[in-house]
């Protein structure tokens, strides 16, 4: 049959011979067409307001374009393709059967409904809306899919699921009132069934298999065998540390993994990726040995230290006590970086437990180490005061090395509080003490710079000498005394004063000034013993022998008694008195 060349148009004018020819075509052909039945017809041509047909009569057909529901088929309609349609009216519109795609849809879907209702059979249908308790689905008529039966696990995002096409199993359905209520849910299990039964059959303990990461999460990666998945666990993926599987994996890669178990009534499938290499830590203990230094690369860190890896696999951990020699703990971040190639000192290897201790600071000299060639006891160092304590100061002496001034060798003189001579920031010179590289520790001192004073003390006085004194301190046993700023001596109760004293605070007190004589020295133990009524004593001998030093050499020691008996009268007899009673 060929295409009319007489197009449907409202203004074309018809001749009376060609209306009459014409109703002939259409009573012939409309005399082998029905209303009910479904037509298979090839479009011709395509407008758009209209798609013509070619239904295998003598008349075409016009099909609305708006009975194309799907955009997606209309946009692929091509001269020649097959379309299904039914007659729509009777008469003739502008010469050309009226037919409709929409009504010769619904009835082969209501066909297909009730064949796949009857024998288990899927349909296809577009989800178009959400509605309550679950969607509508476009199979051909609106049909009804529960919200629990869209898939075997929830749906987060309903919304992505609609304009989607999906096949389902028709759970209900009544031919009368056009009533289907689907499934994908059964659908799915009966899929995964199979899958399950094919994939299980097949598995072996030690069998490589290649599969899909589906997703990752933090203990591990699901990975797709053919339908049914199985557990990548985090500890299997590498022979290092365990971390989060997105840095080893990625969704939608195709990785080879090892099947270590398998249990088909549990469902659950254990694989290994690390299986497949070598355990690096077989022997690990002919490796690495405590002391060897070795090169590394740093993987991570944390608030306890940095993890280091020396092989594929391999990681060792330096701790935050072993990162740098300085006495104060810092953060790895502000000592290393991920990805910096480090040198380190092994520390200890554990096969049993897979752990490496490594040492940052071991792999370099130790700084006091360094600072004791440079200055050795005995030299002179300055250093910035960066803190005070009640015990002394610290001294930055050179960057990251500090020394402890003690209270004691702040100065000479009495210090109750490093404060009273010293403040943080302060630029001071000291004197290097002592170098501990094992303790990690310098002692230093500021009073030695002055000389010791003790010593010149001890060369310059002796005992018997008479010194003047400050009593700073009152005790049960005597009192201590300043001679010099910064060195004190003793003076005990004894010697304290003629008359016998039950508590020297009695007679003394603190800050009285006085003569003492020196009775004894110590220059070792740094001890002095001192007296006030010794003292007293040789300075009223000395006053006594200069007055005699004074007097006229004539003077004889007869007429020095005559003057001092003069002033003296001779005391009166006592006379007892006698009762004057009897």
């Amino acid at each position: 049959m060929t295409e009319s060349t007489k197009q449907p148009d409202r203004d074309d004018k018809m001749s009376s011979e060609d209306y009459e020819n014409l109703l002939d075509r259409y009573e012939f052909s409309t005399k082998e067409i029905t209303m009910e039945k479904i037509l298979k017809g090839r479009v011709i041509k395509q407008t758009p307001t209209y798609v013509l047909v070619d239904i295998g009569f003598k008349t075409e057909g016009i099909i609305p374009i708006e009975d194309f529901t799907d955009p997606k088929a209309l946009a692929e309609l091509r001269p020649g393709s097959e379309v299904e349609t039914m007659l729509e009216k009777t008469d003739l519109k502008d010469g050309y059967l009226v037919l409709s795609k929409k009504r010769a849809d619904g009835l082969r879907a209501i066909e297909n409904l009730g064949q796949a209702f009857e024998h288990g059979l899927t349909v296809t249908g577009t989800i178009t809306e959400r509605t309550k308790g679950g969607f509508n689905v476009d199979v051909g008529i609106p049909a009804f899919l529960p919200e629990s039966h869209v898939d075997i696990r929830p749906v987060k995002d309903a919304s992505a699921l609609l304009g989607q096409t999906f096949k389902f199993r028709v759970m209900k359905f009544d031919r009368r009132t056009e009533n289907a209520v689907l499934s994908r849910r059964l659908l799915l299990q009966n899929e995964r069934e199979e899958k399950k039964r094919r994939v299980f059959g097949n598995l072996v303990k030690g069998q490589k298999l290649t599969g899909q990461v589906k997703s990752l999460t933090n203990f591990g990666a699901f990975v797709d065998l053919g339908g049914i998945e199985g557990l990548l666990h985090v500890s299997d993926i590498s022979w290092g540390k365990s971390t989060h599987p997105a840095e080893h994996l990625s969704a939608g890669q195709e990785i080879e993994v090892v099947v270590l178990d398998f249990s088909e009534r549990d469902e659950k499938i254990s694989l290994g990726l690390k299986q497949l290499t070598a355990d690096p830590w077989a022997n690990i203990a002919e490796k690495y040995q405590a002391g060897q230094k070795i090169t590394g690369k740093v993987s991570s860190l944390t608030d306890f230290g940095a993890f280091v890896e020396l092989e594929k696999g391999v990681e060792g951990l330096v701790h935050i006590s072993d990162l740098t020699w300085s006495r104060k703990l810092v953060h790895p971040k502000k000592v290393l970086s991920p990805g910096q190639e480090v040198v380190v000192t092994i520390l200890d290897v554990n096969p049993t437990t897979k752990r490496i201790s490594l040492g940052l600071k071991q792999a370099s000299p130790h700084p006091l180490e360094t600072f004791k060639q440079k200055h050795g006891v005995g030299a002179r160092v300055k250093g910035v005061v960066t803190s005070l304590t009640d015990f002394g100061a610290f001294v930055e002496v050179e960057k990251g090395i500090e020394g402890l001034v003690h209270i004691s060798d702040i100065s000479w003189e009495k210090v109750k509080h490093p404060s009273e001579k010293l403040q943080p920031g302060q630029e001071v010179e000291t004197l290097v003490l002592n170098i501990d590289v094992d303790k990690q520790k310098i002692s230093l001192g500021m009073k030695q710079l002055e000389g010791d004073i003790w010593e010149g003390f001890f060369s310059r006085q002796k005992a018997g000498d008479i010194v003047k004194v400050k009593i700073v301190r009152l005790t049960d046993f005597g009192a201590f005394v300043e001679i010099i700023p910064g060195i004190e001596g003793v003076i005990f109760t004894s010697e304290l004063d003629e008359k016998k004293l039950e508590k020297p605070s009695d007679a003394f007190a603190v800050g009285d000034e006085r003569n003492a004589k020196i009775i004894r020295l110590n220059p070792k133990a740094k001890k002095i013993s001192l007296s006030f009524k010794q003292a007293l004593y040789d300075i009223e001998k000395q006053d006594f022998q200069r007055f005699m030093e004074s007097q006229n050499d004539r003077m004889t020691l007869g007429d020095i008694m005559k003057d001092q008996l003069k002033g003296i009268s001779a005391p009166k007899k006592r006379i007892k008195k006698e009762d004057s009673h009897d």
